[in-house]
């Protein structure tokens, strides 16, 4: 993953003039030529994205069609194109004088809160993710008419607040995170963009130039690249009205701060390098909270299959990868849980882990700990079995963001006791709000359904994911994808502000994603019926890369036909 040449700052002075030169075209572009620019974005993502994914597979050392295959689909030109169409649904309706919301899908919850339901959000939503759910939870004090209200409201009248010149430090990671946030900044804030591209992943930049190639050419967007010195540059440039960041605390501290000695006076006092307003991603300590229930071997493997997934999707390297299972004390099923994790990890090829430091971060994960079992080939995962919820071991307390996975185990005499511990753990022990997960079933969600609703109410998670791995929020497009809020520069966490939201709502609280408990051939015998199989991103589907090609394809056609070949491969994985 050799970088490109790093930008010299004349070109890094020349991209923000034109970005400069271009914003004010930008922020007045009528909205049926916003929409034309975007539908025009579809066929080229499709035309790059055969070769865009394959650069990523060889750069991550992966084999194409094998276990590994499916994620740079979904993560890259999947999501890409979602993200593209979420936005068209909102602005063509806007453009065709409708809501983006019809008044129904703003109700209250059992708490009284404001949601509104985001997905499904068309027909075809329903058809190809049948039975999956997203609502988003409102912040207290929003009423329905207030959510539905600011739904698209800059495109409705209100105008953008303060449009200018955005700097996204775009991640190393995952290759749509950076495009997102372009298309955020641009569509959400009215913003032209400067993008750094992340030096890890910098390789993507030739192809998105030539996706882009009409936002470049009209000054709306400009490319550089480099490494955190340019970033930095760019950050503090006067030029530049705002900034975005994926990353991690440390860059964000960095930036704003600064480093050195004289940083931590700074941050006591208040008094940061960058006063311009900054908007950050920058990830934290996920865990999966388990409910006790009465699960088959079908269950247990099916779950088991979704938290490897969680854990090892992109070798670990995702902001919103499972670091911890918490599991209740006295749940008859716990241990089988763990022996079919083992067994998932043990059955997957071999990956590397290819982001710089993971070697680092995974000795200091295990380090005091004595119940460490490297699972897998070339040790691909190492389960952590004897996690202190109690103790200050690192992987409580730092994002590993890599193959190493810790099981906690807490008291509760009752389902709701087990609950109301995990959630008081996941919300005061461990750092970050960006992502939690509970699992489920369906009985137990039905006779615990009070304590449930209250835990799912009560995490302080920007995406809370119902058997279903939170990090869906940020591929569905509609669902913001951000931290919980109440975070400030000086205590940053998991970050501030949401991106994606195509809907463009404002006074968001967090996403909640809900996907069935069991894939529809077994469901149907327990009389919840839906369409939807094993989830082509599961590490475990045999078909996985096949359907998310297909998948993609949809996106950029259309065409009904394709119904066919999806769901023909869907049902075989």
């Amino acid at each position: 993953m050799t970088p490109l040449i790093a930008s010299t700052i004349e070109q890094c002075d020349a991209a923000v003039d034109a970005a400069r030169s271009g914003a004010a075209s930008w922020a007045t572009l009528p909205l049926g030529e916003r929409i034309d620019l975007l539908e025009q974005l579809l066929p080229r993502i499709m035309a790059e994205a055969e070769e865009m994914v394959a650069h990523t597979q060889r750069c991550k050392g992966i084999e194409r069609g094998g276990a590994w295959g499916s994620e740079d689909w979904l993560s890259g030109p999947w999501a890409f194109m979602q993200g593209v169409a979420g936005l068209l649904t909102t602005l063509r309706r806007v453009h065709k004088g409708a809501p983006p919301l019809s008044p129904s899908k703003a109700t209250q919850n059992s708490s009284g809160r404001t949601v509104v339901e985001v997905f499904p959000a068309t027909r075809m939503d329903s058809l190809l993710l049948n039975g999956y759910r997203a609502e988003v939870v409102m912040s207290p004090g929003i009423s329905a008419a207030d959510a539905l209200g600011s739904a698209a409201a800059v495109y409705r009248g209100r105008g953008f607040a303060k449009p200018g010149v955005e700097l996204v430090l775009g991640a190393g990671n995952v290759g749509a995170i950076a495009v997102l946030d372009i298309l955020y900044s641009l569509y959400a804030k009215g913003s032209v963009v400067v993008v750094k591209m992340s030096p890890v992943n910098d390789y993507l930049s030739a192809y998105l130039e030539r996706i882009f190639g009409e936002f470049i050419t009209r000054g709306w967007l400009r490319f550089v690249h480099g490494g955190a010195d340019i970033g930095q540059y760019l950050a503090h440039h006067p030029d530049i009205d705002s900034v975005h960041i994926t990353g991690s605390s440390l860059t964000f501290d960095s930036i704003v701060w600064g480093s050195g000695p004289d940083a931590a006076e700074r941050k006591k006092s208040h008094t940061p390098l960058l006063t311009k307003p900054i908007t950050s991603e920058l990830g934290g300590i996920s865990p999966i909270i388990v409910a006790p229930g009465e699960w088959d071997d079908a269950d247990l493997q099916f779950q088991a299959e979704q938290i490897v997934t969680s854990k090892l999707n992109n070798a670990g390297h995702n902001c919103i990868a499972t670091q911890l299972v918490i599991l209740p004390e006295s749940w008859a099923q716990a241990d089988a849980l763990l022996d079919r994790i083992r067994a998932v990890v043990e059955s997957l090829p071999a990956r590397p882990s290819y982001y710089h430091g993971s070697q680092d971060r995974m000795s200091a994960a295990v380090a005091g700990h004595s119940a460490v079992e490297p699972l897998g080939a070339k040790a691909l995962c190492s389960l952590v079995t004897d996690v202190d919820p109690h103790g200050a071991q690192s992987l409580i307390t730092a994002e590993v963001f890599a193959g190493v996975l810790g099981v906690v185990r807490l008291p509760g005499a009752t389902t709701a006791e087990f609950l109301a511990n995990a959630v008081a753990f996941a919300n005061d022990v461990l750092p970050g709000t960006l992502g939690a997960t509970i699992f489920v079933d369906p009985a137990t969600a039905t006779r615990e359904r009070a304590a449930i609703e209250k835990a799912v109410a009560d995490l302080r998670y920007g995406s809370v994911g119902v058997n279903v791995w939170s990090a869906l929020s940020f591929l569905l497009a509609y669902t913001p994808w951000g931290a919980f809020p109440g975070n400030s520069a000086g205590d940053i966490g998991s970050g501030i502000g949401f991106v994606h939201n195509a809907f463009l709502l404002e006074g968001i609280e967090k996403s909640v994603v809900t996907m069935p408990f069991r894939p529809m051939h077994r469901a149907a015998f327990r009389g919840h019926l839906h369409l939807s199989p094993k989830s082509p991103f599961f590490v475990t589907n045999k078909t996985g890369e096949i359907t998310a090609r297909r998948l993609t394809a949809y996106l950029a056609s259309g065409k009904i036909s394709a119904l066919v070949g999806i769901f023909a491969s869907a049902l075989r994985g």
